[in-house]
């Protein structure tokens, strides 16, 4: 038999797993000790030399010499040593080489499945040691099959690892085909009888959070950093963002120049709204950022309870609550605290203070609204528009066309214009409730 061959061929499927040239040796070690198992018994003691250039493998086994021998694989009677050579006493080591000549079939098969077992194993190693540590990173692949609801994918980087995607992790408002790329964030790395299994997600809030550190240099580098982030997959997302740079804002960094780089997101999550608000650690505060795009009238706390307690105008009610009650209960799971939502007519009905509502009672921090100067207008129509005084994007979001063409200085065609900007930076509800104002210069809400 040609071992030169032999070790050509394991070589090869060494290569094809991307194997060290160490890696195959021990491997055909291996393989040769379990074909000489089968020859010799399963406590076969053997020494097993393999010589790449010359393309030999020298094979000895080794028992040891006894009076009465107890277990044939590993033992030898002196009786039968001193056949071979008088000196031997019990004690001694007999040296028997092999040639692989002596390898029937059997002991041929055994050889190659341990082979085949060890590359398997060492596959899924590499798979657990590669991926364990790499949970919310964003990966991506190829959609190999649709199983039961499920995604069966296959990874660029790793094409041999089981991938999945479950119903549970999938966005509803999305579906993909055989043969289609995907990207989703790695979820957990989970262990199965055949090996571990990578479960991805697309509708975890990772995802989210994966996306921005993709399209957003300063969370990649560490300046802006994601607090908290909730998210109603195929719905609404909220994001609470912080900036370690005092010169940096954190909003402004995510939305990016005309929304942008929120835009990015929002279409990689087919249309989902997104909520960008700034991170405080005052609860008040960080309520009333969290109720974006709804402009709060005032926010009272119960530290004791964890209750804010918040206070808006009647106009800004159902934008607040949100379709079902989305909005407010998203805020709440944003800043871990349960928020009580009172209309200003409600607030006074059950008999209430007015002096809650006072001027500037605000943080200083607009998180639901933008200038109309980092929209793609003409100059004339800003002028226009500022004149009549409308500077921000909440101040234009209710008008219709009839209101702009009342405005002197508009025409017809920046009425289209401005209409068509107002439905492209917000996302209607599907109930006809109000739409949502895009969330600091460009992200649909």
């Amino acid at each position: 038999m040609n071992t030169g061959l032999i070790i050509a061929a394991f070589k090869d499927i060494a290569k094809s797993k991307s194997l060290e040239p160490d890696e195959v040796n021990v491997l055909i070690q291996d393989g040769i000790h379990a074909g000489l198992a089968r020859i010799y018994g399963a406590n076969v003691d053997a020494e097993i030399t393999i010589d790449d250039l010359a393309g030999d493998i020298d094979m000895v086994v080794l028992k040891r010499v006894v009076d009465e021998v107890e277990d044939p694989s590993a033992e030898v009677s002196v009786e039968e040593a001193r056949w071979d050579d008088p000196t031997y006493e019990v004690g001694d080591v007999m040296e028997i080489p092999v040639d692989f000549s002596e390898f029937g079939r059997n002991a041929v098969m055994a050889a190659k499945q341990r082979i085949v077992q060890l590359v398997r194993e060492g596959e899924r190693q590499r798979i657990r040691d590669e991926y364990s540590s790499r949970i919310g990173e964003m990966l991506s692949g190829e959609v190999q099959q649709i199983e039961r609801g499920k995604l069966v994918l296959i990874l660029n980087r790793t094409r041999e690892a089981e991938a999945i995607i479950p119903w549970k992790e999938q966005n509803p408002r999305e579906r993909f085909r055989q043969g289609e790329s995907i990207r989703c964030v790695l979820k957990k790395v989970e262990e199965t009888p055949k090996g571990p299994r990578l479960i991805f997600s697309r509708a975890d809030p990772l995802f989210v959070a994966a996306l921005f550190k993709l399209e957003v240099p300063e969370i990649y580098q560490g300046i802006v950093e994601i607090k908290e982030l909730t998210r109603e997959v195929g719905g609404r997302t909220k994001i609470a963002v912080h900036s370690r740079d005092d010169s940096i804002d954190p909003v402004g960094a995510c939305v990016g120049l005309k929304g942008s780089r929120v835009q990015a997101v929002v279409s990689e999550l087919g249309g989902e709204r997104i909520d960008i608000v700034p991170w405080h650690p005052d609860p008040e505060i960080f309520a009333r950022r969290a109720l974006a795009p709804a402009r709060v009238a005032k926010v009272m706390s119960d530290s004791a309870r964890q209750v804010i307690t918040a206070i808006v105008d009647e106009d800004q009610l159902s934008l607040a609550i949100g379709r079902n009650g989305q909005n407010v209960r998203l805020a709440s799971q944003l800043i871990g605290w349960q928020i009580d939502l009172y209309g200003s007519r409600e607030w006074l009905e059950r008999g209430e203070d007015m002096a809650v509502f006072v001027e500037g009672d605000g943080d200083g921090y607009e998180t639901a609204d933008f200038p109309l100067s980092e929209l793609s207008l003409e100059a004339d129509i800003l002028a226009a528009l500022a004149a009549s005084g409308y500077d921000s994007f909440l101040d234009i979001i209710d008008l219709d066309r009839t209101d702009f063409l009342a405005v002197e200085g508009v025409t017809e065609e920046a009425a289209v214009q401005l209409l068509t900007l107002i439905e492209d930076l917000t996302v209607p509800d599907s109930d006809g409730g109000e739409p949502a104002a895009a969330e600091a210069g460009g992200g649909p809400a």
